[in-house]
């Protein structure tokens, strides 16, 4: 089967850069949320990484344009898969609601529409049991922000036939990433190491070893990381980046123990860039603001 439109289904931070990817690559792509606000910010992000593909060279301007031109909103979930060939889920890290939306997508789809969850921690088959298409189901991880980073994450589910996983990986290459293939257990490859570092990060900040500042700056500079650990918790969202160590914590053990410096947070409504606050603090535009140091 080859593919050519897809659905994505939530228009948050990771939605969103989905959806880019989807259209950059040349896919018809429908953008799915519940909220029309959350879908216009949505685009409007979209359209704001378009112009700096253009200005850095990635993209001429007719491409940007085609790649607009190839993406549609959609209120309504039926309406958003009625002919999708494949849709990516990529709601909240909460399992009740990815089963609860694959069984929706199992009824309303058509038969041979592929269902991939982007879920970074958890499991593929648990999330595909409650449908009648197990062997076209699978996890599709991207990373944040998914327009620069170049890994896709594909996690066979129980059932998942090997014809589901050349789909996918060849749907990943086109939209422009390179892919690894991973035995399904709790957090993966990239999310397990991520998620350690992460918390580390937090646990450095509640016992004043350096500044978030200076955490993220040790961390770029001396082991190459492209984004520091602290600035990356806030852009995935500090409630997202809780849920998936509660998650691992509950799945693997003791040393996923979330920060309680990251609860804190979480309980003041310092969510990170989406909410205007979190390690750091940014601007209506979504800047980081410069420390007050």
């Amino acid at each position: 089967m080859k593919v050519g439109k897809i659905a994505v289904i939530g228009s948050g931070v990771m939605g969103q850069g989905i959806a880019y990817v989807a259209a950059v690559g040349g896919f018809q792509v429908t953008l799915h949320d519940i909220k029309r606000e959350a879908m216009a910010r949505a685009l409007q992000s979209i359209q704001r990484d378009l112009e700096e593909g253009v200005r850095r060279g990635k993209l001429v301007q007719e491409e940007a344009d085609a790649a607009l031109r190839r993406i549609r909103l959609s209120e309504s979930l039926t309406d958003a898969v009625k002919d999708a060939d494949l849709v990516i889920e990529a709601v909240l890290e909460l399992m009740d609601l990815k089963i609860d939306i694959f069984r929706q997508l199992d009824e309303i789809c058509p038969s041979h529409t592929i269902l991939a969850t982007n879920t970074s921690t958890m499991s593929p088959t648990e999330i595909a049991a409650g449908t009648r298409r197990a062997d076209r189901c699978v996890a599709m991880h991207f990373f944040n922000p998914v327009p620069k980073m170049k890994l896709a994450e594909i996690i066979r589910g129980m059932d998942t036939s090997d014809q589901t996983v050349e789909i996918v990986r060849a749907v990943a290459e086109q939209m422009g990433k390179e892919t690894v293939e991973v035995n399904e257990f709790p957090g993966f490859v990239a999310g397990r190491i991520s998620a350690l570092v992460g918390n580390e990060a937090m646990y450095m900040l509640m016992e004043g070893v350096a500044s978030a500042e200076d955490i993220d700056k040790a961390i770029k500079l001396g082991l190459g990381y492209p984004m520091g650990p602290l600035e990356l918790a806030d852009l995935v969202g500090l409630d997202t980046r809780l849920r998936n160590l509660e998650y691992l914590y509950k799945t693997l053990g003791e040393k996923y123990r979330p920060c309680p410096l990251l609860l804190k947070y979480v309980k003041a409504g310092r969510l990170g860039k989406k909410s205007g606050r979190g390690i750091f603090e940014y601007d209506k535009n979504g800047q980081k603001r410069p420390s007050r140091r």
